[in-house]
């Protein structure tokens, strides 16, 4: 007997319903498995209008989301790639955020704030035990499985999240929601797992009083307080909160990452696996009127970014689109009103600027060592001192190093005017600018060269490599030129 043809289109597998939610490219829509009966969340992808990047984010939160099945994480049930439309397939969760969810109850206490981070630890600890870090927890992505009481929480919208090896620590792009990024992204370091943490530390916060531990309008001066790891336990509302609360919430926001608490041991920390001994019961009034009002303001600052992005044609990270009877579905696209990606050029952009800063750095210092490092072993070259002829490899600069460079004392100040960047996919780079080198020379004059110049970098292993280099030739400045040109100034 011949074998079935396998369904291979949404449409002989679903139903479509009413519409849910709505993005730049896609549409989210309820709709109703055929064989079963069950309802779902199709989120529908328009193919046609997605860059090879948008495509590969797109790959790898399916990719992850398939990964993950935990009753604490919203599942992803089927993926369907049809010509010009991509179909993830979600559970239909019902029950709205959880924030929104506790300022509605009768009673809330510490022993609920508990029961609720408990269980978005347990979500996160299943996102990195199998390799997976979210990047983006905050109070929208938290949701209830339905209006029942006790429904479960789930954590939802894997569009930020990333895969790793074991610990492994790697700039892997500024990522994340300002209130919620820990001090390393915000230094521009190496993270990972414990960029959760820290994320849950500052919900956990919010949980037990209502307001953020990290707050200010402008967000240089929050970027300030977060990197420092400022924060404290005000009176009066802080007076009722049990010192094991406090003494969780601290080794989640600890601001060396390798000292943070990881969720395993989170979930082991008294206040969660003995709240019934350790977490106080008295209702927290206080709390649920500053939740209130915490509500307010993160939905209102939404939606008037969310019209500000529209009108420039732009989509909402995260939008929450209410049906007709109250329940909402978690919508995921590419930008955001608070959710921020590398944005996505834009922290590349700067990462190249910053690299190219060091390189030239260590330019100035003679530091040849540092210079191999950010350089690739086959560096090709055009510059002035070769001529103007193709040089490849660091021996041509080692000399340069050795015998003009590593001899000066001087002191050079180097400036970058009006850097250009140009990013090619996830891995490749271009960098034009002006460079102006400040110098004294030997009879105590000051002296500025500008020289032109031209860097390609490329990322290998989670690291830029500059691998051409081309500087301008008006004048005796290039790569190392204009150090030379100083040290032996008469």
């Amino acid at each position: 007997m011949a074998a079935q043809p396998v369904c291979t289109r949404f449409s002989d597998n679903y139903d479509i319903k009413e519409e849910l939610g709505k993005g730049a490219f896609s549409i989210v829509k309820r709709c109703v498995q055929k064989s079963t009966g069950f309802e779902f969340a199709a989120k529908i992808i328009n193919t046609k209008k997605l860059t090879s990047r948008d495509f590969q984010k797109l790959e790898r939160e399916a990719r992850i989301c398939r990964k993950l099945q935990h009753p604490n994480i919203v599942r992803l049930h089927d993926s369907i790639q049809e010509e010009n439309y991509h179909y993830l397939v979600f559970d239909l969760v019902t029950g709205g955020e959880l924030f929104e969810d506790i300022v509605a109850r009768e009673f809330y206490s510490e022993a609920d704030a508990s029961h609720c981070i408990q269980q978005i630890l347990e979500s996160v600890n299943h996102c990195h035990h199998n390799g997976v870090v979210h990047r983006d927890l905050k109070p929208e992505n938290l949701l209830l499985a339905s209006k029942a009481k006790g429904a479960a929480v789930k954590l939802a919208d894997f569009g930020l999240a990333i895969e790793v090896q074991g610990d492994q620590q790697a700039w892997f792009g500024f990522a994340g929601t300002p209130g919620y990024l820990s001090p390393e992204v915000l230094k521009k370091e190496p993270y990972g797992k414990a960029v959760d943490i820290w994320a849950c530390g500052v919900i956990l916060y919010i949980l037990l009083v209502g307001y953020p531990p990290f707050w200010d309008e402008d967000q240089h001066r929050l970027y300030v307080q977060i990197k420092a790891g400022t924060y404290d336990y005000p009176s009066p509302e802080w007076d009722t909160v049990t010192p094991e609360a406090k003494n969780l919430i601290n080794q989640m926001l600890t601001v060396n990452p390798y000292k943070r608490i990881t969720a395993a041991e989170a979930l082991k920390h008294p206040w969660i696996c003995q709240r019934e001994r350790v977490a106080s019961v008295v209702h927290r009034q206080e709390t649920v009127d500053c939740l209130k009002k915490f509500n307010a303001r993160r939905k209102l600052k939404g939606a008037i970014l969310t019209t500000m992005l529209a009108t420039r044609n732009f989509s909402s990270k995260s939008i929450m689109a209410k049906k007709g009877d109250g329940s909402q579905v978690k919508e995921s696209t590419d930008s955001s009103s608070t959710t921020v990606e590398d944005d996505d050029c834009k922290a590349r952009r700067q990462e190249i600027i910053k690299i190219t800063e060091q390189l030239i750095e260590a330019i100035n210092n003679g530091d040849f060592e540092t210079y191999t490092k950010i350089c690739d072993p086959h560096l090709t070259a055009f510059e002035p001192e070769a001529l103007g002829n193709l040089i490849e490899g660091m021996d041509f600069h080692k000399f340069n190093f050795e015998n003009v460079l590593g001899k000066s004392n001087k002191a050079i100040n180097t400036t970058i005017l009006n850097p250009h960047v140009h990013i090619f996919g996830e891995d490749t780079a271009c960098i034009a600018y002006v460079r102006l080198t400040q110098y004294v020379d030997k009879q105590g004059h000051p002296h500025t060269v500008q020289t032109e110049e031209t860097r390609v970098w490329h990322k290998k292993d989670n690291k830029w490599q500059n691998v051409h280099f081309h500087g301008s030739r008006n004048g005796s400045f290039s790569n190392t030129a204009t150090q030379y040109d100083f040290v032996n100034h008469k």
